[in-house]
């Protein structure tokens, strides 16, 4: 939903610039499908359930063997028999006659209903009501759920329990999904250290590397960590350069402006296309987008917090659209209102 703020114009605006589904896709079995995305529907090969079955245990009867009963006027019916969850079929009681059922027992097509057992008495071989039932009265229709032909899960669901259970009910085991986008991510700065380093003065640990692929895996990705960048702009293009090879979205954080000069947007003009640059709200000068080909390149802040934040609303809606995804633009929970008129330069 497109609320008319200047993030949500510019996430708009970005999100219009690529291609769905950039990505391939792959064949997998239900047990390794929990988070990936699927690429074609699931269709009901069969009605769902496939035949009439109980929702409740009790005793099945004629529907107009009930009329007339009351607690002054019990109507008694024989048990004949029982139909159990697996049984193939269920016979038609007769006049007079009830069979004992389970939930999930197969039902008999027909005017008939099913007696809860709180509202029945069960005496040796009958069973007495004290009310009438209407036809079908708890009993679950064949094709109630899903009809042959329907589509069961669509194309751009996100697997998850609830999804494989019902895809694993209509006895699917393989699904097609969309294969997880590549995203190269690096950190820049020449006071930008590994986080297992010794911190010195003046220097900053890059926990910003680990923490951006973590949420990578979590958008759907498959993360890769290109290292630290240094403040030298033609070695970072080159570098940026190489990783577009095998990257479906590159990932930078930091970098924004180095000594005066706007370095990550004169990047991305040099490797490929700015489309964003920097977005009109607090903290937003950092987010800067655009793209090389087909590959998004998705710019944020150095600062931690501020960079995961600029990842949740830029790169995961690309990735979203990448893998074909259909969810709504990325919310942001923090204040949008626009920053103070001297725009700073953060890095």
């Amino acid at each position: 939903m497109n609320d008319g703020s200047p993030l949500t114009e510019a996430q708009q605006t970005f999100v219009d610039t690529l291609s769905t589904k950039t990505t391939a896709t792959e064949v997998v079995r239900l047990s390794a499908a929990l988070g990936r995305t699927l690429a074609s529907a699931i269709v009901a090969p069969t009605d769902m359930p496939p035949y009439p079955r109980a929702i409740v245990e009790g005793w099945l009867v004629n529907s107009a063997d009930t009329q007339g009963a009351n607690e002054g006027s019990p109507i008694y019916f024989n048990i004949v028999g029982s139909i159990l969850p697996g049984d193939e079929s269920c016979p038609l009681p007769g006049t007079g006659e009830a069979l004992r059922v389970a939930t999930g027992s197969i039902v008999t097509d027909g005017a008939v209903s099913i007696v809860r057992p709180w509202e029945g008495k069960e005496e040796g071989n009958t069973v007495s009501i004290t009310r009438a039932f209407p036809p079908r009265f708890f009993i679950e229709e064949q094709g109630c759920d899903l009809e042959q032909g329907a589509i069961a899960v669509a194309a751009g669901s996100v697997m998850d329990a609830a999804e494989i259970g019902t895809i694993a009910s209509l006895g699917i085991d393989e699904i097609e999904v969309t294969c997880a986008p590549r995203v190269t991510i690096f950190s820049s700065g020449d006071e930008v250290i590994p986080y297992t380093d010794t911190l010195k003065p003046g220097a900053i640990r890059d926990s910003n590397s680990i923490m951006l692929a973590t949420a990578v895996t979590q958008a759907g990705g498959v993360p890769v960590i290109a290292g630290i960048q240094g403040d030298h702009f033609d070695e970072f293009v080159v570098a940026v350069k190489t990783a577009l090879v095998n990257s479906d979205m590159i990932v930078i954080s930091g970098g924004t402006a180095v000594g005066g000069r706007d370095f990550i947007s004169d990047l991305l003009k040099e490797v490929g296309e700015l489309i964003i640059d920097g977005v009109p709200m607090r903290s937003g000068r950092p987010l800067i987008m655009g793209k090389s080909g087909e590959v998004p390149i998705i710019c944020v802040a150095g600062h931690p917090p501020e960079a995961l934040r600029g990842f949740n609303l830029f790169a995961v809606a690309a990735l979203n659209k990448q893998l074909g995804r259909g969810a709504e633009l990325p919310q942001d929970s923090q204040n949008n209102s626009p920053p103070p008129t001297d725009k700073p330069r953060h890095k």
